[in-house]
């Protein structure tokens, strides 16, 4: 672990600057305190809540499926009032056995969707969720998506780095071994956090080389990660400050929970909440979440907690 962190804090100081080497000691500047959407400065020094939008009939909780039009501005105009300060629209389900989409089936959900958000709520920040370019381009460019959230960390599509620089916007960059049709199988470590730091390195190098300047890591939990690994990620969450980095959290529903309490997904939200307070007392900054209000009532708790 101490080998990968010093190889982690080298890349990181050539590309970020984050590190100050005195004489008998290595020093890290704090994380960012805001990031750039748009031109919308997003200020992370109180952790911001990020709601959910499936345009998918087949996401693993069902009450995240939107697909008409009344329905998905309704529901992103509940989050918008409960206190998100973003909204993640993806319309290509990760989970486990989903079914594969065209790029033209994915980009016909997820671009009316952003659009028709931002037709009713023309201030708000929406991230695109997608592993695909010409998704983030489109998304971005044509519909007005201010962030990528991107699940595959650009292993998916070996243009997604460039576009993200070229467009300027926040890059969300999740950790995951294979894709979720093999990612289950690949749940396999030498020491978990140290491979996730050193997976994150390697990336931050070349989105730094590719001109992204706003970088937020996901560890990603429940991706090619065993229910173990979840709660070892959890416990060990701070370790991955060192990166210097905004960090997301997405916990929410996730069968790490529902499965361990003999639940289900439908019922995992007092479980969830538990955990984003634990995710936030640990550095979190951003919590993507289903419900809303009860993750911003968690970020008052703490924030009053820490203050």
């Amino acid at each position: 672990m101490q080998d990968v962190i010093i190889e982690l804090l080298i890349i990181i100081a050539v590309y970020n600057n984050f590190i100050n080497f005195g004489k008998n000691k290595i020093d890290l500047l704090t994380k960012p305190r805001y990031i750039n959407a748009g031109g919308k400065l997003i200020d992370l020094e109180i952790p911001k809540v990020m709601g959910i939008l499936n345009i998918t009939p087949d996401s693993f909780y069902g009450g995240s499926r939107y697909n008409t039009d009344a329905e998905i501005i309704n529901v992103a105009g509940r989050m918008l009032d409960e206190g998100a300060a973003m909204l993640d629209v993806g319309g290509y389900s990760s989970r486990p056995g989903a079914e594969q989409i065209s790029l033209e089936e994915e980009s016909t959900r997820v671009i009316r969707a952003i659009k028709l958000i931002l037709r009713e709520y023309p201030d708000s920040v929406i991230s695109v969720d997608t592993f695909r370019s010409d998704i983030a381009l489109e998304a971005v460019l044509e519909a007005g998506a201010l962030m990528i959230n991107d699940i595959s960390g650009g292993d998916a599509d070996s243009r997604m780095y460039s576009v993200v620089g070229r467009l300027n916007v926040p890059y969300i960059m999740m950790h995951m071994k294979g894709d979720p049709t093999t990612m289950q199988k690949n749940a396999v470590y030498d020491d978990l956090v140290a491979d996730i730091l050193k997976y994150f390195g390697d990336r931050i190098f070349r989105l730094r080389s590719a001109g992204v300047k706003d970088i937020i890591i996901d560890p990603g939990f429940g991706f090619a990660k065993t229910i173990d690994h979840n709660f070892e990620l959890m416990s060990r969450l701070d370790d991955l400050q060192i990166t210097g980095l905004p960090l997301l959290v997405g916990i929410s529903r996730k069968s790490m929970i529902w499965k361990t309490l003999g639940i289900t997904a439908d019922e995992a939200l007092n479980g969830t909440t538990a955990m984003h307070a634990l995710a936030l007392s640990k550095g979190a900054d951003i919590l993507r979440v289903h419900d809303v209000r009860e993750a911003v009532q968690a970020v008052r708790l703490v924030a009053k907690l820490k203050r």
